[in-house]
């Protein structure tokens, strides 16, 4: 079955790999993507060649997430175009590298910006569709980083995919009455083929970064070789968008909760499952089990299956 789907932060790395997966296997896709015109026209142009050289239905769609209007205007662009929306992908973000300290209060919350805001921004674009079609699909892409191992110099980054997880929780319950179904996705590190790394931000504080770099010189470059000798050679960020394709073409009420694909294995799994354990037994306790899963009996809006 055919869907329209939406991702955020799609002209590289793992978004970019998705748009191009779900696109092969038969959906329409609206690639978001920030400056199509300026600094991203080049990505742009990747991915128009690779629609029309594959013949598939995958199209750019300028989306700043840290601007609410340009989020509107691209909603209401794809709902102009196809009528309908059943899947948003919150995949936009952004990683810093260095010690919390030396990033200043403005440089957190803009990482937070990236990570966090922008998938509120975008659900209250998207969401109302959802809910009066009582049908659809919100995919998180978060990271292990929450729940697993967590080395130094991530601080930043690793706070605000915590919060993007914890916001992706109280919504899939929100929105189980109607009928809007929820996963989230679960990367470990991957230390080739994404440009998280590549394109990362640093502290602005020079002097205190330094200062650290007294008792911490190369800490960076160390956590770098040692993920990489954890992931097995043939690690491929590709896995990534291959998931969120098959999570996207099960049936609602039948899609899992969360998927990991991690090939560090740094521990998040077993966190996440018995964290996720524990949610769905309180639920049961207090009288919620409903909320655990999307509402398939959408006129009722009371019949779930276990997520």
């Amino acid at each position: 079955m055919s869907r329209t789907i939406v991702i955020t932060g799609a002209s590289s790395g793992f978004g970019a790999l998705t748009a191009r997966e779900l696109a092969g296997a038969g959906h329409t896709v609206y690639a978001g993507i920030r400056g199509t015109t300026g600094r991203n026209a080049a990505a742009v142009r990747e991915l128009q060649e690779y629609a029309t050289s594959n013949s598939v239905d995958l199209r750019a769609l300028e989306m700043d997430v840290s601007d609410q209007e340009s989020v509107d205007d691209a909603i209401a662009q794809v709902l102009e175009r196809s009528n309908r929306i059943d899947v948003i992908i919150h995949n936009a973000g952004h990683m810093v590298l260095g010690p919390a300290e030396a990033f200043t209060p403005e440089q957190l919350a803009s990482v937070y910006d990236t990570n966090v805001l922008s998938t509120q921004r975008v659900n209250r674009a998207v969401l109302p569709h959802l809910r009066a079609q009582r049908d659809g699909l919100v995919v998180w892409v978060g990271s292990s980083s929450t729940r697993g191992g967590t080395p130094p110099y991530l601080a930043p980054y690793f706070a605000a995919k915590a919060a993007e997880d914890s916001l992706a929780v109280s919504y899939a319950a929100e929105l189980a009455r109607f009928g809007v179904d929820t996963t989230i996705i679960v990367p470990g590190s991957f230390t080739r083929g994404t440009n998280h790394f590549a394109h990362a931000g640093y502290p602005a504080d020079k002097a205190i970064a330094a200062e650290y770099e007294t008792l911490y010189a190369g800490l960076m470059d160390q956590v770098a070789a040692k993920l990489a000798e954890l992931s097995p050679p043939d690690a491929d960020p590709a896995e990534v968008a291959r998931q969120i394709t098959r999570v996207v073409g099960l049936p609602k009420g039948q899609r899992p909760f969360r998927v990991h694909i991690d090939p560090a294995n740094d521990g998040a799994e077993e966190v996440n499952a018995l964290g996720d354990r524990i949610r769905s037994q309180f639920y049961e306790r207090v009288g919620l089990a409903d909320l655990l899963g999307p509402a398939l009996d959408t006129d009722a809006g009371l019949t779930a299956t276990s997520a």
